[in-house]
């Protein structure tokens, strides 16, 4: 009884360990055939496929030292070392030694047996492309910045290879890559008209930018010619070195400037940074006036030039992988102070600071979005992998529409002196000339300012008698043109002298004043050219009025000066005026000097007969 009972529960035990055994092999066999699938996974090319990124279908392998060949990554390819891309993934900043990149393909359009396949980023300096057919037989090419350009497959700005994918059979693609450069691989497969169209439309992306580059920089460049303003040579200086640092980021400047100088290919990106950052803190310098505004901030950004001064000379002997991740640092720190500058400046009442900050928050943005792509901070997408030239475009655009405000801020300024200077004019002389030389080219609005005042009398503010001669003899022209009238009237003030000595010449000028916004009132709804002849005589000229009208015109002058006395201080003061007209008729060779005498003699007319009357000259009769 007890053997029976203790052999069952052991045959159970055996049983459920069987089972469990078995069910740990099934599920070791079902990992291990779904395991490899999921990252070796073979990518079919059909004809619906044109251009295939191939980040889905790539496995990679780190070899820190770099020192593994093609049968060893094939080893490892097969050992399972190989992993996809983490979350699909191509970049992973700087990282030291050499990585390998597979990729199955089977080709199953037999009309393209030859693929393109391109590494979408300038700078890698090695590239070792292996193709395995499954006869194992294996191809070789070679690319990067550290060979000639004229290595290339194809004359493109990227390094690319052409890959021969024969119809219906799996081929294994190596791609090794080594570079003290950031490690992005971008790989993506064209068929050949694919890649035409994409280096179409590539180079039309390009040439836009370039192009509003260029337009840029010949529209300054005239302005600074014109203006000799530093401001603009150092935002021209800032343009070409920013340029060439995008040159040199999207391969052109290898492709056309130094396509056989791998040397220049791996130093122009920390040099030409370097440039265009020296570029930035001294057109911020000039532009913002630290020296006057904020000598502080100004010592920094001094020392900020300095320091990219020695890197960049520095960076001709350091390894890339040393001075171009400095560099890419440094921009950070380069431009977040230009944005504190502006901030002060802007903070201090410097108006144009405004634009040049939003300009340099839109650089900011575009290159922190780069920058962070080779730290592997961010994905790599439209949006961050141009965000350097979105934000480059447009900080430069309202740079040039800052450099335009503070060019009119700085005339504004230069008007103001300019008016100070009229006030001051036997203080200040000697200390404005100076002022008014430097800032002669930006003063035209003002200087047309000044003629208008020079042809008014300082006292009235009616037009001079120089003036009036000038604007009479037009007018006398114009009258023998039109086969028109014209009417000359001379206005004196009776007895003014009086009014001088006895309540003085301060309340005269009062009086005079007053007696030239009441002729104006009455003669400018006809038109008349008003002007002080001097003392307390006035001349008008009346367009279109023959003799009658010039008469009726000057009685109603004149009954308003009698019936209204000019009011002043403690009394009012009655103020009359002897008037004499002389109409000029068009037919009449009267020069400007003549028609003045008649009227004259008209006035004196006046003045004979009694005083406050309008007399003309020629006709014996008051005018009604």
């Amino acid at each position: 009884m007890n053997t029976t009972q203790s052999a069952v529960p052991v045959r159970s035990r055996r049983s459920a360990a069987a089972f469990r055994l078995l069910c740990l092999a099934l599920l070791c066999a079902l990992f291990a055939a779904i395991a490899p699938a999921r990252a070796h996974s073979v990518l079919d090319l059909d004809r619906s496929r044109r251009a295939v990124e191939l980040a889905p279908y790539t496995a990679y392998y780190h070899d820190p030292g770099g020192r593994l060949e093609l049968d060893g990554a094939r080893r490892s390819m097969l050992d399972g070392r190989f992993q996809p891309l983490p979350g699909g993934r191509n970049s992973f900043g700087f990282q030291p030694g050499a990585f390998w990149f597979h990729i199955a393909m089977r080709n199953r359009n037999a009309e393209v047996p030859r693929w393109l396949l391109v590494q979408e980023f300038a700078l890698s300096d090695r590239l070792d492309v292996y193709t395995v057919r499954a006869d194992g037989v294996a191809t070789y090419q070679a690319g990067g910045d550290s060979l000639p350009f004229a290595a290339r497959a194809i004359r493109y700005r990227h390094p690319n290879f052409w890959i021969d994918l024969p119809p219906g059979e799996t081929v294994d693609v190596f791609v090794r890559v080594r570079s003290q450069s950031s490690m992005q691989v971008p790989l993506t497969l064209y068929t050949p008209s694919a890649f035409t169209e994409l280096a179409r439309d590539a180079q039309l992306g390009i040439g836009l930018y370039y192009g509003i580059l260029a337009a840029l920089f010949f529209y300054n460049l005239v302005l600074w010619l014109s203006l000799r303003d530093s401001s603009y040579f150092w935002y021209l200086f800032h343009i070409c070195a920013f340029g060439l640092v995008l040159l040199t980021l999207n391969g052109l400047g290898f492709e056309y400037l130094w396509p056989h100088s791998p040397w220049l290919a791996d130093h122009s990106v920390p040099l030409s940074i370097c440039l265009a950052q020296i570029g930035m803190q001294q057109f911020a310098r000039e532009f913002l006036g630290l020296r006057q505004r904020w000598r502080g901030g100004d010592y920094v950004g001094l020392a900020m030039i300095a320091f990219f001064v020695v890197l960049g000379l520095a960076a001709t002997r350091l390894p890339y992988r040393i001075a171009t991740p400095i560099a890419s640092a440094a921009v950070f720190v380069s431009i977040a102070w230009i944005a504190v500058e502006s901030l002060v400046a802007m903070r201090r009442g410097y108006k144009p600071a405004r634009l040049f900050l939003l300009a340099w928050s839109a650089f900011l943005l575009g290159t922190g979005m780069f920058a962070a792509i080779a730290f592997d901070l961010l994905p790599k997408m439209f949006i961050t992998e141009y965000g350097v030239q979105i934000g480059s475009a447009l900080e430069m655009l309202l740079l040039s529409v800052a450099l335009g405000y503070r060019y009119s801020s700085l005339r504004s300024e230069n008007e103001r002196i300019v008016r100070e200077a009229r006030d001051q004019l036997e203080h200040k002389v000697e200390l404005r000339t100076l002022e008014l030389r430097q800032a002669l080219v930006q003063l035209e609005d003002a200087h047309e300012r000044l003629r208008e005042t020079s042809q008014r009398d300082a006292l009235t503010g009616l037009h001079n008698r120089s003036h009036f001669r000038e604007a009479f003899e037009s007018l006398l022209h114009r009258s023998r043109r039109q086969r028109r009238p014209l009417v000359l009237m001379m206005i004196d003030l009776d007895h003014f002298k009086q009014i001088n000595d006895r309540y003085g010449h301060l309340i005269g000028d009062e009086c005079l004043r007053w007696a030239a916004g009441l002729i104006a009132q009455v003669l400018i709804p006809h038109h008349a050219l008003l002007a002080r002849f001097g003392g307390e005589e006035f001349v008008a000229v009346l367009p279109d009025h023959d003799l009658d009208a010039g008469a009726r015109v000057a009685e109603e002058l004149r009954q308003r000066l009698t019936a209204q006395p000019c009011p002043s201080r403690s009394r009012d003061i009655p103020v009359t005026a002897s008037i004499g007209v002389h109409e000029i008729a068009p037919e009449a060779d009267l020069g400007v000097e003549a028609a003045l005498q008649f009227a004259d003699q008209a006035l004196y007319l006046a003045k004979a007969e009694g005083r406050d009357c309008v007399r003309v000259w020629g006709e014996e009769r008051l005018a009604s």
